[in-house]
């Protein structure tokens, strides 16, 4: 259930309206979530970060009551990088502290640079470095954890077996990873469902996978190194991404920490959200934000 403060809103951006719930005032803070979520992956952040940010947490493109165009080609890189140059530019703003978690993280990374002047610090949870990520899929450890990743290319079967039993396969993704089950109630994984089942939103969502070798984001030859101060925030019982991704980060990013959570699964802003709060204050403090 919202709280009485949080206003959901929408915008215009990239030729597509996306929803988004905020709270707060003051510098932005853009909050993007991962597969298969929604802003509400964000519901323990929104309240702590409000105290001093303009708090934003986005519905990525296609997902819940943000816009979902119909072409698989929408759900690409370049497009979801657009929609949050968007987002800052509709709000009223040049720069924001950008977060972001699996997808949303994988998005922030590449929004960091493509427009670095509009990133005054990055906080990424759970996601590596593209590069490291590209690395990681040429081992066999990485690979048979990114199983879904081959699966979700296939059309129409990963939906059909997604929607199976009211969703049960949300429950096996969130509780089933999670190592503190308590982290996601019946009530938090029902909203999850309802998302994912609203018309044209599973579709979508599975579509940002069905694009990624097509990109060229795998194989890019180089990057180079990012001047924002950067956090990295892992569960290290990660079971879709290993820990061992996170090693060489450094190699990539100036100024860059990392903190590990342990007996905490991919969903760490959800699981440990307490610990996440504090090392994200704590990041902020240090690089003179806070």
């Amino acid at each position: 259930m919202l709280e009485e403060s949080w206003k959901r809103q929408y915008l215009l951006t990239n030729r597509i309206k996306l929803h988004y719930v905020t709270q707060g005032e003051g510098p932005l803070m853009l909050l993007l979530h991962g597969f298969p979520e929604f802003w509400y992956s964000w519901r323990h952040q929104i309240p702590e970060f409000a105290q001093d940010y303009k708090v934003v947490a986005l519905d990525l493109r296609g997902y819940n009551d943000s816009d979902k165009p119909d072409p698989q080609s929408a759900y690409i890189m370049a497009e979801f990088i657009e929609d949050v140059k968007g987002v800052v530019a509709a709000l009223g703003y040049e720069r924001c502290i950008l977060v972001g978690h699996d997808w949303g993280g994988m998005i922030a990374w590449q929004f960091s640079y493509a427009y670095p002047t509009w990133v005054e610090r990055l906080i990424v949870l759970n996601i590596p470095h593209p590069a490291k990520f590209a690395q990681g899929l040429r081992t066999p450890q990485q690979l048979f954890r990114s199983w879904y990743i081959f699966f979700f290319q296939i059309p129409w079967l990963p939906e059909l077996l997604i929607q199976l039993n009211h969703y049960q396969a949300l429950d096996q993704a969130f509780r089933g990873m999670a190592i503190n089950k308590n982290a996601f109630t019946d009530a938090d994984l029902e909203d999850y469902k309802a998302a994912i089942a609203k018309p044209g939103a599973l579709t979508a969502a599975i579509n940002y996978y069905r694009n990624l070798f097509q990109q060229g984001l795998i194989e890019k030859p180089s990057w180079s190194v990012l001047e924002m101060p950067t956090l990295m925030i892992w569960g290290e019982e990660d079971i879709p991404l290993g820990k061992e991704l996170t090693y060489g980060t450094e190699k990539y990013v100036r100024d860059f920490r990392i903190r590990y959570i342990p007996q905490c699964s991919h969903w760490v802003q959800q699981e440990q959200p307490q610990l996440v709060n504090q090392y994200i204050r704590e990041f902020l403090a240090e690089s003179g934000k806070g």
